[in-house]
Formats: structure tokens, sequence, C-alpha cells
């Protein structure tokens, strides 16, 4: 990884969990849809990031914003999983030798690619979260909404900031 990438990621991870913490931290539609902006970070750093450095850093993340949120440990056990289902996804969608782009972006590897591979890690990020904060089956129903719906606008506000951030490339 060259210098400027690793600048790059460093400001993201900061401008990210500075919007989660002091902007979207109060958001939230009746209690039912949480926007978390921050699994943004974790789902653009680069391809050929060490896995252990990708658990370090996604520990870190769910870490600082538990501590801001007082969670626990939920928000990085959450973000523990969704490192976990990204390196699956890769690993199974893509060829990692022949990878040429530097980072899974919307610009890079296309709409129908990046949306499948954000939409798995999003949900396994807050079936984890919310199951985790529920801690009862009693709600099941309740939770599930919750998931859904968070994810679904966590999801629109991610593509949102992609499309924003979109540089077209040849191919």
């Amino acid at each position: 990884m060259n210098s400027r990438l690793i600048i790059v990621n460093i400001i993201r991870w900061f401008i990210l969990l500075f919007v989660q913490i002091f902007l979207l931290k109060n958001m939230g539609f009746y209690d039912l849809s949480t926007p978390f902006i921050y699994v943004l970070f974790i789902l653009l750093l680069p391809f050929g990031i060490p896995n252990i450095l990708l658990y370090a850093l996604a520990f870190a993340t769910g870490l600082t914003l538990d501590a801001f949120y007082d969670t626990m440990g939920v928000h990085a056990t959450a973000c523990i999983v969704m490192s976990f289902v990204r390196i699956s996804f890769i690993s199974i969608s893509l060829n990692r030798d022949a990878i040429d782009d530097p980072e899974p972006s919307l610009s890079y590897m296309g709409f129908q690619w990046f949306a499948l591979y954000a939409l798995l890690c999003v949900l396994s990020h807050h079936l984890v979260l919310f199951f985790l904060e529920t801690f009862r089956l009693t709600e099941i129903s309740y939770t599930l909404m919750r998931c859904g719906l968070s994810c679904i606008f966590t999801l629109l506000i991610i593509l949102l900031v992609e499309f924003i951030f979109y540089k077209r490339t040849s191919r």
C-alpha cells in the first residue's frame, strides 16, 4: 500500500466516524431505523490489505464507536463479523491475483457487484448488531424490522455517498 492510500483511508476513518458520532447518533426514525455510515470505511478498504490488519481496523473502528455509544463491544463484534463476510465475499466473487483495482468501490467494481457486496456486509453487520443489542428472542419480529429498515437506510446513504464521489473509469 502506498502512502497516499494510507492517508486517504485515515482521513476517511476520521470523517465517517465524526459524521456517525456527532451527526447520525441521535438521528433515527421512531427507534426503528438508524443509519450506520461508518461501515463504509470497512467496505472501502483496499483489496490488498492483510486479513489481520482488516480485523484490527474493524475492531478499532467498532471499539471507538462503542466508546461513544456506550454499547460495550456490540459495534466491535458487528464490525468483526462484517469483516469476515467481506473477506469471504471477495474471495468467492473475485480472483485476488487478477485484481488491478485499488479498492472495492462503485466506480471500480460497477453497481451490481458493489450493491450486492454492500448489501451482504451491511446485512450481516446489522443482524449481529441488533440481535446483540436486544439479546432476547421474544422480540424477534421487532428486531428483524429494525434490522431491515436500518439496513435499507444505511444502504441508501452508502450508495448516495458512492454516487457523489463516483469516478468514471474506462475499461
